[in-house]
């Protein structure tokens, strides 16, 4: 179960760039750990991409994968004391997506402001689960910064 409207805006958004992705078809996950053995990949590449709801509404975060959200940052970029994962009911709602589905593109494709965390920058790609828990997209973080608005470049993650 996925997204496949979601995944396909992904796809043109990439074509229209000129940006070269691979694409890999792997089993079920929902988890960071799990979907970088799929891919074969170093687990800090992925993108952990989490959705917060604030005082002001929700706001995507994407940060290593391999690393902790600091909810603290969060709360201090965001300017709001009132801070929460969105539910896995809320992200099929709002995105219609399974939770470890959701891909880090903000306001290019999704009606939410993008936080980078400094993590991403250290990597030569990021891969990430593209609106599917059996499909991922890797590409290098030069390419991804061509195809994304962050709002901010950040420091959200625990070392």
């Amino acid at each position: 179960m996925g997204n496949e409207e979601l995944n396909q805006k992904i796809r043109v958004l990439l074509k229209e760039k000129g940006v070269p992705y691979r694409e890999v078809e792997h089993a079920p996950s929902s988890d960071c750990q799990t979907s970088a053995a799929s891919r074969g990949e170093d687990l800090k590449i992925g993108g952990k991409t989490i959705l917060f709801k604030g005082k002001r509404g929700f706001s995507l975060f994407v940060l290593s994968a391999e690393l902790s959200v600091d909810s603290n940052q969060v709360r201090k970029i965001l300017k709001s004391q009132k801070l929460r994962f969105a539910t896995e009911k809320e992200l099929m709602e709002e995105v219609g997506v399974l939770k470890g589905a959701l891909p880090p593109f903000g306001r290019d494709i999704l009606p939410y402001d993008l936080y980078l965390d400094k993590s991403i920058l250290e990597n030569e790609y990021i891969a990430f689960n593209a609106a599917f828990l059996t499909k991922s997209f890797i590409l290098k973080v030069s390419d991804y910064l061509k195809v994304v608005t962050p709002k901010e470049i950040c420091s959200v993650s625990k070392r």
